[in-house]
């Protein structure tokens, strides 16, 4: 029977856990109640507009295209290269009571009167806002859906304390997470979606590697607290989540500033996503499963009954 050895290198995480949950109590509340007031800044995949694609003769030049666009009253435009360095794929909010056709028209005026080749016009396309619903409808039942499956797994593979544990620090880092993209008043687009599912994946990957050495600890020492128990499993995986962790914080920092226009939103919110997800595996999993009562007894496997056991001995 083993007993656990408290030793200056194990770190008393659970002792700080009320503050922890103090402040990310208050980022929670502060979260929801930007997205009630100030909402989210949807992009055009969930608001629809018009989508124009225009050729250049040469290699266009995309700043010079988003400053005249943003020079006459079309800011926040999304403007990429599309396929080649001479084709460009121009995104436009919608407009109340201006037609597809006459916004292009417009558009093309002026990329022509600040060109110094001929830009040709090659298709405009206007996606409604019904399209635009359907995206967010489909984004939230996608989230919904992750969120449930993890909750069923861990529980099957685990317990459901941790399962709920699990569960709940995933919604904090998705609600934390959305409430930044509300406060800064930052484009919500598809490419965002895609990085908060990302976040998801990434952070119950933090904490089922934690719940496996919650498990192990607590079926290996037999003596010692809860709290003793999990504050050791982190400790014994806090080389791993930091190697982690900052190795795939160095890439998003290079795609945050190297990457471009495009994929910023992409990966603001995928690095803020894996500092609040990798704080979350560590304090919110761990102390919810605490505060559920998680114990030695629940992790421990079934006693199978050896046949004949229950027979009486021969006098």
């Amino acid at each position: 029977m083993h007993e656990i050895i408290k030793t200056d290198k194990t770190i008393p995480f659970m002792r700080y856990r009320m503050v922890a949950w103090l402040i990310s109590g208050l980022l929670i509340v502060a979260s929801i109640v930007s997205l009630s007031v100030n909402q989210l800044n949807w992009g055009l995949d969930f608001t629809g507009g018009t989508v124009i694609e225009v050729g250049y003769e040469t290699a266009a030049d995309l700043p010079a295209v988003r400053k005249t666009l943003d020079a006459n009253g079309f800011g926040g435009a999304v403007v990429q290269n599309f396929g080649t360095q001479q084709d460009v794929l121009i995104r436009i909010e919608p407009r109340e009571g201006v037609k597809a056709q006459e916004l292009g028209n417009e558009i093309l005026a002026l990329l022509q009167s600040d060109s110094d080749g001929q830009v040709e016009m090659r298709r405009i396309e206007f996606v409604g806002p019904q399209v635009g619903d359907e995206l967010t409808e489909q984004g939230g039942l996608a989230m919904l859906t992750a969120l449930l499956c993890i909750l069923i797994y861990i529980a099957l593979r685990f317990e459901w304390r941790l399962a709920l544990g699990a569960v709940g620090a995933l919604a904090h880092d998705v609600i934390i997470t959305l409430g930044l993209f509300s406060v800064l008043g930052l484009e919500f687009d598809l490419t965002v979606l895609a990085a908060l599912l990302a976040v998801i994946g990434y952070s119950i990957n933090d904490t089922v590697v934690v719940c496996d050495r919650v498990r192990e600890n607590f079926r290996k020492y037999h003596k010692g607290t809860s709290e003793e128990t999990i504050d050791g499993a982190l400790t014994d995986t806090m080389s791993r989540t930091v190697v982690t962790s900052l190795t795939t914080i160095l890439v998003l920092i290079a795609l945050f500033f190297l990457g471009g226009q495009l994929i910023h939103g992409f990966a603001t919110a995928l690095l803020f996503g894996v500092i609040i997800g990798t704080y979350s595996s560590v304090y919110i999993a761990s102390s919810l499963a605490l505060a559920l009562g998680v114990s030695r007894e629940d992790l421990m496997p079934p006693e199978v009954e050896k046949e004949g056991e229950d027979l009486d001995p021969l006098p």
